[in-house]
């Protein structure tokens, strides 16, 4: 059994005087005050050092994923995208205020119409067609992901569904910057624009939940804070789990086909 998470009591109880959120303007004056989502990022280091080396993303770096991959990839990331539209509609019925309700609906905007440009370039050197990986079941890992986010975000607060929500963005900030100056790719490289679309984006999305729940856990109690972390970490590792899955083709072990599952 996995052992709780533990953290210190500046962690849990927050700094006192620490304006964390207050008309924060750009990414390094965030990461100079030690706020409670520096805080998470510290606790999960380790899962981030693991998916920077994990064999996909390292495939991307190299442009050596085989075609196989980049379906399978596709495929799932596409039914977990959409888990991730229905997850901020519940965010926003759970929202008070517009600003929190606009943010949330701007990335519902955003996965719909311009997160389908990675997905994109993919398929485009697997050599086949977005329309033709939509609609597939979630194998086991994303499958987990999924109803990590779901059950957190039907059972819990605002804060717990941004706790849950913030490592995907996350990841793939660190991800892009990372091989951009890693790689450093030209117009040839395969994945140049999947590069290009996560490493270019200075603060986005991963920022403004950062913001939001650097405010939002400012005054709760330290056992809410806890499960915060649980969530957080949780689908940090999650995140590793998918790209492991997408690498080694994960499915069920015993899968049935659709004509099977009907007539079950």
């Amino acid at each position: 059994m996995a052992k709780p998470l533990h953290f210190g009591a500046a962690f849990l109880y927050g700094r006192a005087g620490a304006p964390c959120l207050d008309f924060i303007e750009n990414e390094a004056e965030v990461l100079s005050m030690a706020c409670f989502t520096e805080e998470l990022r510290r606790t999960a280091d380790p899962i981030f050092t693991a998916i920077f080396a994990h064999p996909f993303v390292r495939g991307i770096a190299e442009g050596t994923l085989a075609k196989e991959q980049l379906i399978h990839y596709v495929k799932q990331d596409f039914e977990y995208l959409n888990a991730f539209i229905r997850v901020y509609g519940i965010a926003i019925s759970k929202c008070e205020h517009r600003d929190a309700m606009a943010l949330f609906n701007e990335q519902i905007s955003f996965i719909l119409d311009s997160e389908t440009h990675p997905h994109q370039n993919f398929c485009d050197v697997a050599g086949v067609t977005y329309e033709e990986l939509q609609g597939f079941s979630l194998a086991p890992s994303a499958n987990h992901y999924v109803n990590h986010m779901l059950t957190v975000a039907h059972e819990g607060t605002r804060e717990d569904i941004v706790a849950a929500l913030l490592p995907c963005p996350w990841t793939y900030t660190e991800i892009g910057r990372r091989l951009l100056e890693e790689v450093k790719p030209e117009p040839s490289h395969p994945f140049y624009e999947w590069m290009h679309f996560y490493g270019d984006r200075e603060s986005g999305i991963t920022m403004q939940l950062r913001r939001l729940l650097d405010e939002w856990a400012e005054p709760l109690p330290a056992a809410h804070k806890q499960r915060l972390a649980e969530h957080f970490v949780t689908s940090c590792q999650l995140e590793y789990m998918f790209w492991d899955m997408a690498y080694k083709l994960e499915d069920w072990p015993a899968p049935v086909t659709e004509a099977e599952a009907v007539r079950a």
